[in-house]
């Protein structure tokens, strides 16, 4: 990815814990903000998404777009835009790192590029948002 925007934070629950949350895209609208609605097209062996339509709402990224999804086990998880009407790209991933305490940190990375005239600071500004609300409702979700 070139420019991006990454946070992390420290869940309390093992890599595999935490990446089952990730993997179980029916459960976004519950627990993401941005996520409305989700629809699984294609899966990977190990019944892992491959390819998945979203509609996002992310205030100034609205829009319902398709993003292939590639799995690393329980490690990183990383994705892709496929098709989009006002994105050019939708990068991002979640890498996960087991500490020594069984408490796992979570990266997440995104980039994001939109169709429309957009000034880069106005980018990083969503894309900040975004990943801090994934973050948080992943945590939240996980040791809850």
């Amino acid at each position: 990815m070139a420019e991006h925007t990454r946070s992390s934070i420290i869940i309390d629950a093992t890599p595999a814990e935490v990446m089952a949350v990730i993997a179980d895209f029916a459960a976004y609208p519950a627990w993401t903000g941005e996520v409305k609605e989700i629809e699984v097209l294609a899966t990977v062996d190990g019944g892992r998404a491959a390819e998945v339509r979203l509609l996002l709402d992310a205030g100034a990224i609205r829009d319902e777009h398709v993003l292939a999804y590639t799995w690393d086990d329980d490690r990183e998880v990383s994705w892709t835009l496929v098709k989009s009407q006002m994105l050019r790209a939708l990068d991002g991933s979640y890498a996960l790192a087991p500490l020594k305490n069984g408490s796992t940190e979570v990266t997440y990375q995104l980039a994001v590029d939109v169709k429309i005239p957009m000034l880069g600071m106005i980018k990083r500004k969503a894309e900040k948002v975004i990943i801090d609300r994934a973050l948080a409702g992943l945590k939240k979700r996980v040791e809850g």
